[in-house]
């Protein structure tokens, strides 16, 4: 007997149960609106056990298509196929606005390097992208794949990003060759990507070689002032009063008055669509 004829078999003794007899010269009560025949309680609980199991797959049924196509790569693990924005999961690439320190100790723009070596090597090429789940800012997370070559796997493993350890271990042996391989921001010092966005002066610096010993300060305060990391760069956000992060191009009103300060959770954009595909509006000032 399948589950739902063993549901419906459990449901109709419940039924026989609740009919009532008054002696032996009673029938049992006729029929009405309130009890309901056999095959329609059986039906009905067909209808709900299926409902519930779709329910319960809906998650797994909407992130399992493929999505494909040529993207524009917005960052290092940040594209956008159509108009489904993708955050390349189980790894985590400099933001555009992040520095980084050569082997001469001298600042560069490791977030930048790391969006276009990825457009050098597969910009132009059709992608096809494995949907496993939606994160906290409505974009599909997802392992991508260029004519069979895992795209993680190759930003990892060319020092362009790092493995996110604390959702993935799938790119572990790729970071560890790329820094004994001193590729990508290994060449040199940098701030993990994470560590990046919340930035202070006990931040650990990484890299294949022991840091300069004023990297921290290097580092914190070329990103803090007021000069962009790149001259593609000059879009400023920052946070409002009410939580909104708000993007100023340098034509806004309020462009100059803008301080680029950590501690008031400002950061540089190199374009519109990037800013707006962080969260920014634009102001309306």
């Amino acid at each position: 007997m399948d589950c739902f004829a063993s549901l419906a078999m459990g449901y109709h003794k419940v039924e026989n149960r609740e009919s009532f007899t008054a002696g032996p010269a009673m029938k049992s009560a006729p029929q009405s609106e309130h009890y309901l025949t056999d095959s329609t309680l059986a039906f009905r609980m067909i209808k709900t056990v299926a409902a519930a199991v779709l329910l319960l797959a809906a998650p797994q049924l909407a992130h399992a298509a493929d999505i494909a196509g040529v993207p524009k790569i917005r960052e290092g693990d940040q594209i956008t196929i159509g108009t489904t924005r993708i955050r390349l999961g189980g790894i985590d690439a400099p933001s555009t606005d992040q520095l980084c320190l050569n082997p001469k100790g001298e600042r560069w723009t490791c977030g930048v390097a790391a969006r276009d070596e990825l457009i050098k090597h597969a910009g132009g090429r059709s992608w096809t992208c494995h949907a496993r789940s939606i994160d906290r800012r409505g974009r599909t997370v997802a392992r991508c794949e260029v004519d069979g070559q895992d795209i993680q796997k190759w930003l990892v493993g060319s020092g362009w990003a790092l493995a996110f350890t604390r959702l993935s271990h799938d790119y572990e042996a790729d970071e560890k060759a790329a820094r004994e391989a001193k590729a990508g921001m290994w060449q040199g010092a940098f701030i993990a990507p994470w560590d990046w966005r919340v930035r202070n002066k006990k931040t650990q610096i990484l890299g294949a070689v022991k840091p300069p010993e004023n990297a921290h300060a290097i580092l914190l305060a070329s990103a803090s002032g007021d000069v962009a990391p790149s001259p593609d760069c000059t879009i400023k956000g920052n946070v409002n009063s009410a939580g909104e992060c708000i993007y100023h191009k340098p034509t806004s009103r309020w462009y100059a008055q803008i301080k680029m300060k950590i501690s008031k959770g400002t950061r540089w954009f190199c374009s519109v669509e990037e800013a707006q595909a962080a969260g920014c509006r634009e102001t309306r000032r």
